[in-house]
């Protein structure tokens, strides 16, 4: 008996030394990231990899690593939990939602900075060599939404019939309707959807009240886009899309302003309701699709991963964000003065998000 339970004693003693083991091993290869770790937003993503690109450049801390994932997916990837597994910050063309902020909360995210770090313009854009066309919220509305009012009866939805601009109103080009855009988990898909879908939606009189009403209804009418190869979802790569804009000189293409002011010498931007899309225009919210642009931080990483501080120094720097900055020309629309000062003495104090 007395062997026996010896016998026991030392497996355990040995299973608990292995265990211990392979947790210090675990702790030990987890505790080896020097790097920071960026999910997030296509749209934000040349701002925050140029960021990066500088801060390494210093040679102080490793260059951050950023990958592309888009807002919604960059996001639920920033909220898996606490821990150098997960990644240190998410870029967002879009606020957090509350939904995805109580996912955080869940996996133990409870406090997260949130760091707006300028604007942009959402902007349909055509090839130069196609001919220039001028659209109103209301007619992309008709042209991508999967249903529409029926022009007998708004009060009634109806597939959508039109297959050429031209079928919408015949001052528009008789050309296939053929628009490349985000999937579903980009942020600028959600922006556009708010921005152009709805503003096209909201004027009929009945859609405007639903709003109201029932929001779920609603966004389920005004934000479903059809599915018979109007709208092209081509990906979170907005290059890829500006690449088949110009292999197909009659499709129009949806983005963040920068990548149209990247890519000015092959692409023109469309006229929405009157107003070009330019970096005057976006930064007086003159252009009716303009929006912020965000980067939060995970709290509970700072001090453990080297150089998110001044990581996030670096990019409310006057030399990145200011008027003259390097973000500005790459295309960000910069934040106020008097609004960076209000931001950088936010995020210094670690001033926790709220939806």
């Amino acid at each position: 008996m007395i062997k026996q339970s010896l016998s026991r004693c030392l497996l355990l003693s040995v299973v608990t030394g292995a265990a211990m083991l392979v947790v210090s091993s675990t702790a030990t290869a987890q505790s080896a990231r020097d790097y920071i770790s960026i999910v997030g937003s296509s749209t934000v993503y040349p701002f925050t990899a140029m960021v990066a690109e500088q801060f390494g450049r210093r040679g102080s801390f490793k260059t951050p690593k950023v990958e592309s994932t888009g807002t919604g997916g960059g996001i639920k990837l920033f909220c898996n939990g606490v821990g150098v597994q997960h990644p240190d910050m998410a870029n967002a063309s879009r606020r957090m939602n509350a939904g995805e902020f109580d996912t955080c909360k869940r996996n133990g995210v409870t406090d997260v900075v949130e760091m707006k770090v300028g604007y942009d313009g959402i902007v349909l854009a055509i090839s130069k060599s196609a001919k220039p066309i001028k659209l109103t919220r209301k007619q992309v509305y008709f042209a991508l939404a999967k249903q529409i009012p029926d022009p007998s009866n708004t009060s009634i939805m109806m597939p959508n019939p039109y297959t050429k601009w031209s079928d919408i109103d015949k001052s528009l080009p008789a050309v296939k309707i053929e628009v490349l855009g985000p999937p579903p988990t980009s942020g600028t898909r959600d922006s556009f959807a708010e921005l152009y879908m709805e503003a096209g939606c909201r004027t009929f009189p009945w859609l405007n009240t639903l709003r109201g009403l029932d929001e779920k209804r609603f966004k389920r009418i005004c934000h479903t886009m059809r599915e018979d190869g109007g709208y092209v979802e081509a990906g979170e790569n907005d290059n890829l899309i500006v690449q088949k804009i110009n292999a197909n000189p009659g499709a129009l293409g949806i983005f963040g302003f920068s990548y149209l002011d990247e890519n000015s010498a092959t692409l023109r931007g469309v006229e929405v309701d009157g107003v070009m899309p330019t970096f005057e225009t976006i930064a007086a919210t003159q252009y009716p699709a303009s929006r912020p642009l965000f980067v939060y931080i995970k709290k509970a990483h700072i001090g453990v991963i080297p150089g998110i501080k001044e990581y996030t120094a670096e990019y409310l720097s006057e030399k990145s964000l200011g008027a003259e900055g390097y973000l500005s020309a790459r295309g960000l629309i910069p934040p106020t003065k008097g609004e960076l000062t209000g931001l950088r003495a936010g995020v210094a104090a670690l001033k926790t998000f709220t939806p």
